[in-house]
């Protein structure tokens, strides 16, 4: 692992990010309950409310949670700017976050338009705290590397995606009058292709040479993929507002000639590792790559398909692959780099000249990681084939997914578990030498 390059001694305190790191897998688990619940008719349609309710148990339960975590580990370590009261900021961030997730689920589920009202203020409160507070350590930088470039863009994309998102909490709760439809996809391709899309790839340009020793991505990539994406994204978003129908068609497809682009270049990388030891979290990039190049590539065919003759269970299928396949997989693989690593840099730490701190594999070993990959990718197969044949592989889908987030939750508390069990023996080992 190669660490030049990164600050470590801005590092946050350990239990800053893993606040958000240990509560996400279980929201997955939550989204196989909702599944095992309503039934096959949950992939009948994406706009029905359950649908809707587990879309944003993924997208903000799950995603939102590593993302933002992993946000306040990395602005300061690897960008060199320092988040304003990091405990305070992940406390303002992390509560709000998850109950406003829980509340905009259950106003979706049981047609409340208060909880509407209520999921606005908790998520606007906590979106809002992190945009605040990375857009003050951001602009703060001292560089303009290509990883606080992309990770402008993806702050400004989370903006875009929180401001659609409460202009339809308003349409349902108090009846403003929006093209419910148009927005609606706004704020979904805003949410994975500006924000997922560009926060991934502006920390991909660390990680993947740091963790995978691979070539860095090349120059032309690095620097020019984000602020591309985010001009077509503005582009689109605009033609499609005003119905500059083949003007925005055009613009679609160079967003996802990009998107493809980023997954050919990253999977190219991984060719080129330069420690051929097998690494089990490569498995999650690669399905995340793609994932997102069948994504990309479903969603170009569906835009030469007559309207009417788009099935139902394509929507669901793009959602699957964009949400389940492409990000939470890359996310599921890196919590296994991120958090270990930390758990051991965090020792080193505290423990330094005073006891021995275990490696970064008796923190997590490789079989564990491996089994829940395969947990993790039955799941996927799963999820894709519940909207063609729901009847059959609804169960069996949301039962694996269950599984997958419990199984990826006690090996994340497994390292925290052994993280405190050193750090107690330490101290009581000073107690007694001081006796």
């Amino acid at each position: 692992m190669n660490t030049a390059g990164l600050s470590l001694e801005q590092a946050p305190p350990f239990s800053v990010p893993l606040r958000f790191f240990l509560t996400a897998p279980w929201f997955l688990v939550l989204a196989a309950a909702l599944i095992l619940w309503e039934g096959p008719g949950i992939f009948a349609s994406r706009w029905l409310p359950a649908t809707l309710a587990l879309t944003h148990l993924l997208v903000l339960g799950f995603m939102a949670q590593v993302m933002l975590g992993a946000l306040l580990q990395i602005l300061p370590v690897a960008v060199g700017v320092t988040v304003p009261g990091p405990r305070l900021t992940a406390a303002l961030i992390h509560l709000p976050l998850t109950l406003g997730t829980l509340t905009l689920a259950g106003a979706f589920l049981f047609g409340l338009p208060v909880g509407f009202i209520y999921a606005a203020g908790l998520l606007g409160l906590g979106l809002g705290s992190a945009l605040i507070a990375f857009h003050i350590a951001l602009w703060r930088a001292p560089v303009a590397s290509s990883t606080v470039i992309a990770l402008r863009c993806a702050l400004g994309a989370l903006l875009v995606t929180v401001i659609l998102g409460l202009l339809l909490a308003g349409s349902l709760s108090r009846g403003w009058r929006f093209p419910i439809v148009a927005l609606t996809d706004l704020h979904a391709i805003w949410g994975l292709a500006g924000w997922t899309a560009l926060l991934l790839a502006g920390v991909a340009y660390q990680v993947v040479p740091m963790f995978h020793i691979t070539p860095p991505y090349p120059r032309w990539l690095s620097r020019g993929f984000a602020p591309l994406l985010a001009g077509l994204l503005v582009g689109w978003s605009i033609f499609i507002l005003t119905d500059w129908t083949l003007v925005a068609r055009i613009a679609g497809m160079a967003l996802t000639a990009g998107l493809m682009m980023f997954a050919a270049g990253t999977l190219y990388l991984f060719t080129q590792r330069r420690r051929k030891i097998s690494d089990p979290t490569l498995g999650y990039w690669r399905i995340s790559m793609v994932s997102l190049l069948a994504g990309a590539a479903l969603w170009l065919l569906t835009r030469w398909i007559p309207a009417p003759a788009i099935a139902p269970q394509v929507e669901l299928l793009l959602g699957v692959l964009l949400i389940f396949g492409f990000a939470v997989a890359v996310m599921n693989g890196m919590l296994y780099k991120i958090v270990p690593f930390l758990a051991w840099f965090h020792l080193q730490a505290q423990l330094l000249g005073r006891a021995k701190v275990p490696n970064i594999k008796r923190l997590l070993a490789d079989a564990p990681v491996r089994r829940q990959q395969w947990a993790y990718l039955t799941t996927l197969l799963l999820l894709l084939a519940a909207p063609i044949h729901p009847a059959v592989f609804t169960t069996p889908a949301a039962l694996a997914l269950g599984v997958t987030g419990a199984w990826l939750g006690i090996n994340l508390f497994g390292v925290w578990w052994i993280y405190h069990r050193v750090l107690d023996d330490s101290t009581n080992t000073a107690i007694e030498t001081a006796q």
